[in-house]
Parts: structure tokens; C-alpha cells; sequence
């Protein structure tokens, strides 16, 4: 290297050495640029002195069981973040408000119970949600996404849920793949709906074979797909027992009334027939006075 060169190169050289002094990194994870990596650490909470210009945070595989939303959002550039395998429980509403920027987030194996529209709703930017592999999910509420516009891959397979409302899916203008596989599904008339639109729509759906019917025990292991022209016709044929009830109901009301309306006309009839025959028998009586 020529004389006139080296000092640049000095100078460069001290420069990024600086910088990497000023670098904090939170203990026990690895820092690179813009990339925060704490897994398999054995964490209990969100580690502390997270630079915050950090754009990737990797959690996985850890024993968190809560995220603090006002340290969150000092993270404020975050649009990677990798919770999978970790103790995410009960409530995560309001837990991403200060995170609008975040493109991915990956919660799946946790304890996750129910997602609400608050949970995710400020997140206007996501484009890829796994929830799967929470045994314990049981109830996605209908406009849970409905801020969601932009999220094009949803993952909730693998958990306890047994029903989606149609519009909870239907209404993202951008979704393109939804997994499915291995729920509980019940595929009553009241899941008709939800399973008329897989077959319509342009969602890919990579895990069919394994969108299965988990109830009733008629249905069991049947896929959901080509199970749509079964359940319209059972659906529209089928009556429940408050159908036998209301028609039981009507029968009854229609044999009543019309047993009355018999029984009522039979007597005008009798009224009728008594007071003519009695007027015929006085104009007799009339008549023979006359003579």
C-alpha cells in the first residue's frame, strides 16, 4: 500500500473500531448489524440494552412468558421479530402498539389462548403472522385482522381451534397462503360457509391433504375441501330438532283453529237451520188461520 493510502486506511480502521465500542449488546446474544440474536438462551424476560435501531429480534427458543409493551417500543425500527418457542401466554393485547413497523412475527409454539382485534391491530404493516403450534388457541374473534390489510402469510395450524368466521380471512384484500392443517375443526352447516370459500378462493393452501375435519364423528379425518358439495346438500336438506318443533307447532295451530272453524260453522249451520225451519212453521201456522 502506497504512503498516501495508509492514512486512510488508519483512519477507517480506528473508525470502525469505534463503532464497534459503542455497539451495545445485551448479554448472552449476539450482535450484528441491525441483527439482535438471543436464542436458546435460557431467557426469562425481554433482555435489557437492545440497541435501538435494531431491525431483527430473534427470541427463539427461551422461557419469556411476557413482553413489556413501553420497552417494545422503544424498538421502534423492529420489522423482524422471532418469539417462537417460548412461554407467550394469556394476553398480548396492546402488546405490539409501539412496533408499527413490523413486517414478521413468528409466535408460534407458545401458550397463546385467543387473538382479539386488539392484539394485533396496530400492526398496519405485517405481512407475515404464525401463530401455529398453540395447542391452547381457541377463539380468533371476527375482525381480528381487520387492520391487517397487508398480510399476505397466516399460519394457525396446529391449534385448539375448532371454528374461523369466513370474514376474518375473506375480508385481506393481500392474503395469498393459509395453513390450516391439524385443528380441531367442527364442520357443521355453520362452517359451510368458511369451507365454500376455500374452494373458491385464490388463497393457496400448501397443507390441504391435512385440513381435516375433526368433528362430528361422521366427518372425522374427511378432507375439508372436497367435503363442500356433501355439506351443501346435507345443510340444505337437513332439519334440526327445533324445525320438528316449529312444525309440530304449526301443525297443531292449523289443526286447532281449524277444528274451531269447523266446529263454529257447524253451529251457524244448527242456528240457521232452527230459526228457518221455525219461520217456515209459523207462515204454516198463518196460513191455516187465514183459511
Amino acid at each position: 500500500m502506497s504512503a498516501s493510502g495508509r492514512p486512510w486506511s488508519l483512519s477507517f480502521m480506528f473508525l470502525l473500531g469505534m463503532a464497534s465500542e459503542e455497539i451495545k449488546c445485551p448479554s448472552r446474544c449476539s450482535c450484528q448489524y441491525l441483527e439482535v440474536n438471543c436464542t436458546g438462551q435460557q431467557l426469562q424476560e425481554l433482555p435489557v440494552d437492545i440497541p435501538l435501531d435494531t431491525r431483527q429480534l430473534i427470541l427463539a427458543t427461551n422461557n419469556i412468558s411476557y413482553l413489556p409493551a413501553v420497552e417494545l417500543s422503544f424498538l421502534a425500527d423492529l420489522v423482524y421479530l422471532d418469539c417462537r418457542k417460548n412461554l407467550l401466554g394469556d394476553d398480548l393485547d396492546f402488546t405490539f402498539i409501539g412496533v408499527a413497523k413490523l413486517v414478521y412475527l413468528d409466535l408460534s409454539f407458545n401458550n397463546l389462548t385467543q387473538v382479539t382485534f386488539r392484539t394485533f391491530s396496530h400492526l398496519l404493516s405485517l405481512v407475515v403472522l404464525k401463530i401455529s403450534d398453540n395447542p391452547n388457541l381457541v377463539a380468533i374473534e371476527k375482525d381480528a385482522f381487520a387492520n391487517n390489510t397487508w398480510l399476505r402469510h397466516l399460519d394457525v395450524s396446529r391449534t385448539g381451534l375448532t371454528f374461523l368466521d369466513t370474514s376474518t380471512v375473506r375480508d385481506l384484500p393481500n392474503l395469498r397462503l393459509l395453513r390450516l392443517s391439524d385443528n380441531l375443526w367442527h364442520c357443521n352447516c355453520s362452517f359451510l360457509d368458511f369451507i365454500t370459500w376455500m374452494v373458491e378462493s385464490n388463497v393457496h393452501f400448501p397443507d390441504a391433504d391435512n385440513i381435516t375435519c375433526y368433528t362430528p364423528a361422521g366427518l372425522r379425518a374427511l378432507r375439508m375441501p372436497a367435503l363442500e358439495a356433501q355439506l351443501h346438500f346435507s345443510c340444505q336438506t337437513q332439519l334440526y330438532k327445533q324445525d320438528y318443533v316449529f312444525l309440530c307447532l304449526v301443525g297443531f295451530c292449523i289443526f286447532f283453529f281449524g277444528t274451531m272453524a269447523a266446529w263454529l260453522a257447524g253451529i251457524c249451520a244448527v242456528i240457521y237451520q232452527v230459526h228457518a225451519s221455525k219461520g217456515q212453521e209459523e207462515e204454516e201456522e198463518e196460513e191455516e188461520e187465514e183459511e
